[in-house]
């Protein structure tokens, strides 16, 4: 039991590697375009916030026979750092504004997690307050990108949900769901099964709609962006607005 306890959790870190590095083709596409389009910042700011607090939980002072946890969540924190602060370079103002308060609102937490669990608790409830703390913001992680299956569902369009990420959602949280189960540790087992259950969706949602990739920049009206950038009308309106003045 305990070699396939360590076998899990080597698929684990393989998986969740995999995972951290999936959307660097995305931010590729960002840097090369210079701009974030319709990608979403959350699920990144949010992943990271999972990463310190899974790595925290998972020191041996915090909780035993985690240290598989750590490591790769204490890789994954620099991983995910760097795409946060590629998005807030590239985004828009409005939503650079909403990226960066989210950013310092995830150190804000972290910094008071470990405040306490150092200073306040000890033992078993240390355990107890950053398990929690992690299981919490697992389950918020991977539900982060329910925003995007929404647009998915709506403009029946596959774009702007990589096939990749999802994969590794699905193989990353079912591989630690199972490393908890065999750990007995709920606070693994739990929201990485809630990771896998998800994850299974945005696979079934992209092999449902991924022959319509690309859709959305055809379909999807002017209009939609320009009210992202603070605009309420369409260029075509615009003009017929103004030949109704000059009439």
């Amino acid at each position: 039991m305990a070699i396939l306890h360590l076998l899990f959790g080597i698929f684990g870190n393989a998986s969740a590697l995999f995972l951290f590095l999936a959307p660097a083709i995305t931010f590729r596409r960002i840097i090369k375009n210079k701009s974030t389009e319709k990608f979403s910042g959350i699920p990144y700011v949010m992943t990271l916030l999972n990463c310190l607090l899974s790595a925290w939980y998972g020191l041996p002072f915090v909780s035993p026979n985690n240290i598989p946890v750590s490591t790769i969540n204490g890789a994954g924190s620099v991983i995910e750092i760097i795409y946060v602060l590629i998005f807030i370079i590239f985004a828009p103002s409005k939503q650079k504004a909403k990226i960066l308060g989210l950013f310092t609102s995830v150190l804000v937490v972290f910094s008071i997690v470990v405040f306490v669990s150092l200073f306040a608790l000890h033992g078993n409830s240390r355990k107890l307050f950053c398990g929690f703390a992690a299981a919490i913001f697992s389950i918020i992680m991977y539900g982060s990108p329910l925003s995007i299956m929404r647009v998915v569902i709506r403009t029946k369009s596959v774009e702007f949900m990589p096939f990749f990420l999802s994969l590794f959602v699905f193989l990353c949280g079912t591989s630690w769901f199972v490393f908890g189960l065999l750990g007995r540790d709920p606070f693994v087992a739990v929201p990485n099964g809630v990771g896998s259950a998800l994850g299974a969706m945005q696979l079934i949602l992209y092999f449902i709609y991924r022959d319509n990739k690309g859709a959305p920049k055809k379909q999807t009206p002017i209009e939609e962006e320009s009210m992202e950038m603070g605009h309420t009308k369409t260029n075509g309106e615009k003009q017929s607005n103004a030949n109704e003045i000059q009439k």
